[in-house]
């Protein structure tokens, strides 16, 4: 079971913070109150052997993301929906999720 949400890094985050996050994070895109990225694999067994990887990390940290699964291309919807829009939470996610991706075989 994942820890309690830390409540600092639950907090929603104003446009200039998140501005400022998203020069780390150049894959990711926002889309009003989220985060999107797109990882390309070479076939749907790469493709869902990511979304396992990712699926553990997110019940981990006890934050989930949306995933939309097209053959062997997956995209990623990142969001704190209790607190309205994006949190520090998020970051951390896609932080994770990239490590995952390198270490895979992304297209």
């Amino acid at each position: 079971m994942a820890d309690a949400p830390n409540t600092a890094a639950s907090t929603r985050l104003d446009d200039d913070a998140i501005n400022a996050k998203l020069e780390q994070f150049p894959q990711w895109a926002r889309a009003g109150e989220v985060l999107q990225r797109t990882f390309s694999f070479r076939d749907f067994l790469a493709a869902m052997a990511f979304v396992e990887l990712v699926a553990a990390v997110a019940q981990r940290q006890g934050h989930h993301p949306d995933i939309l699964i097209r053959y062997s291309k997956v995209t990623l919807t990142l969001s704190t929906h209790d607190a309205g829009g994006l949190t520090e939470r998020d970051f951390t996610l896609a932080t994770s999720i990239n490590a995952i991706g390198e270490a895979g075989s992304v297209v």
